[in-house]
Order: C-alpha cells, then structure tokens, then sequence
C-alpha cells in the first residue's frame, strides 16, 4: 500500500512541474511566417523554446504555440 500511495504522489509531482514549464501563447500576421515570427520573439523574450500546436488561416493567420523552458 505504502508503495502504490508512493508511486501516484511521485507522479502527481511530475506532472505538476511540467504543467509549471509549459505555456500558451498566440500571435498573428498576414503571412505563416510573420504569425511565427512573433512566436519566436515571444519565445526569446520568455528565454524559452516553442512548439507550434495549432495555426488557423482566414484572412489572417492566427497561431499557437507551447513555451518550454
């Protein structure tokens, strides 16, 4: 028991500092690459590394994008 009640508390920990690392944000632009030109120097400003999760394109591009540290 000691150790199943071990186990979830290491991973109830885990998951909180990764959920303290990731962030959101989004930008947009008229072209794909002006949309991820505002992540990057959003990115740079946080002194982090990006990930695009999703881009949408209307009459604007509209992007987001996961932070890591």
């Amino acid at each position: 028991m000691k150790t199943v009640k071990s186990a979830l508390i290491a991973i109830a920990l885990t998951a909180v500092s990764f959920a303290g690392f990731a962030q959101s944000i989004t930008a947009t632009g008229s072209t794909i690459d002006d949309a991820e030109s505002h992540i990057a120097q959003q990115a740079q400003k946080a002194g982090a590394t990006y990930k695009i999760t999703e881009s949408y394109s209307g009459n604007q591009v509209h992007m987001t994008a996961t932070l890591h540290k």
